[in-house]
């Protein structure tokens, strides 16, 4: 699939604007297939536009950001995660944005996996103008250009950062991959905590500028991570292949957060919301909803329209 890109020119910048004769789509929230985890967060798009394949509504996906001027080491180290996750099938999620983001789409890529580019201008438009072709590549392994804004919409401040809160939001986790004191990098994982998200962050040198609003990330409490390994880990999920779907009994989950959920949903016998099984369990709404995307990736919890169920 080869889509075709024009561009306009600016004092400054450029960007560049998709042919308006693709096929854009749009889905409105309630709608059956808008993503599960994004629907949860305090101010959810009421519409999202988007161009490629939508992936499942309960798509497990973590975001990778950092800032655009990043170093080499933090450039690779980016898409080596971007890879290494993207292998094991998990969708991975960034702006589109020079540095980083750029870097965390191309490791998905390289993998042959799904990654998916959160907009903030509309659906239409490619900014940074370099990155058209970039795009052009994740559409064409599977992945998505989405955006909440229609084709053509004027641009008004404050679109960069309220884009990071629907990064954030459609994901498990965040991975802060160099972020300086004042960044949209720190925005989004602010957006993460706030919607109960977890926070990785990869270290540096303590001396480093790209680094401060790292290292205060993890003096905050934000996790420190070093590998894809690192992030599974602490997620509580297993790489897709050490334990077949649907091959974990329902009493040999290892995990005692799943085994909260499963118990809890098996002894209801019908389908709950993440507020009732938090009730029912006592676990807050950051451990239901890493642990029920790992349940569903392993086969053992379905989503339904009410909630989830076994």
């Amino acid at each position: 699939m080869v889509f075709t890109f024009r561009i306009l020119n600016f004092k400054l910048c450029s960007i560049y604007l998709l042919d308006m004769e693709k096929n854009f789509s749009s889905i409105r929230l309630g709608d059956e297939y808008y993503p599960l985890l994004l629907k949860e967060i305090a101010k959810p798009p009421k519409e999202l536009h988007y161009i490629g394949t939508l992936p499942p509504a309960d798509m497990m996906a973590v975001a990778i950001v950092g800032t655009r001027k990043a170093t080499t080491q933090g450039k690779l180290f980016a898409k080596k995660i971007a890879h290494d996750l993207a292998k094991q099938g998990i969708i991975i999620v960034s702006g589109l944005a020079l540095g980083i983001d750029t870097v965390a789409h191309e490791g998905a890529i390289e993998a042959n996996g799904v990654t998916m580019a959160v907009l903030s201008d509309g659906i239409e438009t490619v900014y940074p103008s370099r990155n058209a072709a970039l795009a052009d590549k994740v559409l064409s392994l599977g992945g998505i250009l989405l955006s909440e804004y229609r084709a053509s919409s004027p641009y008004y401040p404050g679109q960069f950062i309220q884009r990071n809160r629907i990064i954030s939001g459609l994901c498990v986790a965040t991975i802060v991959v160099e972020a300086p004191e004042r960044s949209g990098t720190l925005a989004t994982a602010r957006f993460a905590l706030e919607q109960g998200r977890e926070v990785f962050v990869i270290p540096g040198p303590v001396d480093h500028p790209n680094y401060t609003g790292s290292h205060q990330l993890i003096r905050d409490g934000a996790r420190l991570v070093t590998s894809a390994k690192d992030v599974y880990e602490d997620l509580g999920v297993r790489i897709p292949g050490e334990v077949s779907t649907g091959q974990m009994a329902l009493g040999e989950t290892r995990d005692p957060n799943e085994t909260m959920v499963v118990e809890a949903l098996t002894k209801a016998g019908k389908s709950l919301s993440v507020d009732k099984i938090a009730e029912l369990t006592t676990m807050d709404a950051r451990a239901i909803n890493t642990t029920i995307a790992s349940l569903v990736m392993e086969g053992i919890v379905k989503e339904t329209e009410h909630g989830y169920t076994i």
